[in-house]
C-alpha cells in the first residue's frame, strides 16, 4: 500500500516536515502521541542547532492582519525537542517514523511529542458571509507544529497546522433530566448520555397541565454554548437547531411524546461565531465537540464547548 503523509518544506529548501497524520485524538485520560520526521540538510548549518516545536496557541484575528502586524496570538502551551545534532539515548522510532525516514532518506531524524490531557482541542469560531480572509475571527489552533534553526528565520522555518480532536469513549448513563412545576408540570430527558455528530438527539418531554389554560406549540432548541478563556472569559450562546411543534394540550390533560432533533453544520453554515472542531481545510469539519476532561482537573484555557437542549411551551392567552 502507498504511504499516505503530510510534508512542508522550509523557503530555502534545508528543512523538510513529515507527518503521516494531522489528526491526533484526546482519549480524555491520554492524547495520542505527535510522531512525525524532519529532513536537515546540514551544508548552509554553519554549526547552528536545529528544533521541531509543538505549541498549543491561542489567535484572534484573520491571516490578513498578521502582515500588518495586529493579530493577536498567545502561546498556552510550548515544547521544543532537538533534532539536529542528534542527542545520544534518544527513544526508538514508532512505526510511522520508519515507513517516513524510509521515505525521506538518509538526513531524515525522527521526533516525538507527548501532549498533556489537559490542552483544549482543536476549535474555530466561524466567520459570516462577509468575512474576508482564511483564518476565522476567533481562532484557537492546537497545536502549531514547525521547525526551525535557532535564530531562525521566516525562510528558515516550515510549518504544519495539526488538530487535537475529542473522542468520547462509550457509554452507557442515562441522559440528563430537567423538569418544572410552575404553571404547568414539564419533565424533558435525553435518551443517551453521549450524541456523537449526526446522530438523532431524542427527546422525551411530558407535560401535565394542570393550568386552565391551553397549550399551542412546543418549541426546542439545541444551543451551543462557547466560553472563551484566555484572560478572562467570555461566553457566546448561538442556536444550532431549533423546531416548533404544533401539540395541543388542553387544560387539566396530560401529554408525552418523544422528539428528535439532529444539529449539522450543513444548517448553520451562514451563522457568524458558531464553533466548529478546527479546520485543516474548508468543509473538513463539523459542529464542535463538547470538551471533555478528566474530574479534578484544573480549569482549561482556550475555547470550551457545551451543548443545552432547551424546550419552553406556549399557552393561550401567552406565556
Amino acid at each position: 500500500l502507498a504511504l499516505k503523509f503530510f510534508k512542508k518544506t522550509s523557503g530555502n529548501g534545508d528543512l523538510t516536515l513529515y507527518l503521516g497524520k494531522r489528526d491526533f485524538v484526546d482519549h480524555v485520560t491520554s492524547v495520542d502521541i505527535v510522531d512525525g520526521v524532519l529532513k536537515v540538510d546540514p551544508a548552509n548549518l554553519n554549526g547552528r542547532k536545529v528544533f521541531v516545536y509543538l505549541a498549543c496557541a491561542f489567535r484572534y484575528g484573520s491571516e490578513d492582519l498578521d502582515v500588518i502586524g495586529l493579530s493577536c496570538r498567545r502561546d498556552i502551551w510550548v515544547k521544543r525537542v532537538q533534532v539536529f545534532p542528534v542527542i545520544a539515548g534518544g527513544i526508538g522510532k514508532t512505526p510511522m517514523q520508519e515507513a517516513l525516514v524510509k521515505k525521506a532518506g538518509e538526513q531524515a531524524h525522527h521526533f516525538s511529542f507527548e501532549m498533556p490531557t489537559n490542552l483544549p482541542c482543536s476549535v474555530a469560531l466561524q466567520p459570516g458571509p462577509n468575512d474576508s480572509g482564511k483564518v476565522f475571527p476567533l481562532s484557537h489552533s492546537t497545536p502549531l507544529l514547525s521547525s526551525s534553526w535557532l535564530c531562525s528565520r521566516f525562510r528558515d522555518t516550515c510549518r504544519l497546522m495539526i488538530r487535537k480532536i475529542q473522542f468520547s469513549p462509550a457509554s452507557t448513563n442515562a441522559g440528563p433530566k430537567a423538569e418544572i412545576t410552575s404553571p404547568l408540570q414539564l419533565s424533558a430527558s435525553l435518551g443517551k448520555e453521549n450524541y456523537y455528530h449526526g446522530d438523532p438527539i431524542s427527546i422525551n418531554v411530558k407535560i401535565n397541565n394542570d393550568s386552565s389554560k391551553v397549550v399551542k406549540k412546543i418549541k426546542i432548541t439545541v444551543e451551543q454554548n462557547t466560553a472563551v478563556v484566555l484572560y478572562s472569559s467570555d461566553n457566546y450562546v448561538k442556536a444550532v437547531c431549533s423546531e416548533e411543534f404544533g401539540e395541543t394540550i388542553n387544560a387539566n390533560s396530560t401529554f408525552e411524546k418523544e422528539f428528535t432533533m439532529t444539529p449539522l453544520l450543513a444548517n448553520n453554515s451562514e451563522k457568524r461565531g458558531i464553533a466548529v472542531d478546527g479546520r485543516l481545510k474548508d468543509g473538513d469539519t463539523n459542529l464542535a465537540s463538547t470538551t471533555l476532561c478528566e474530574s479534578g482537573e484544573k480549569e482549561m484555557q482556550g475555547i470550551i464547548i457545551s451543548y443545552k437542549v432547551k424546550v419552553s411551551v406556549s399557552l393561550s392567552s401567552g406565556g
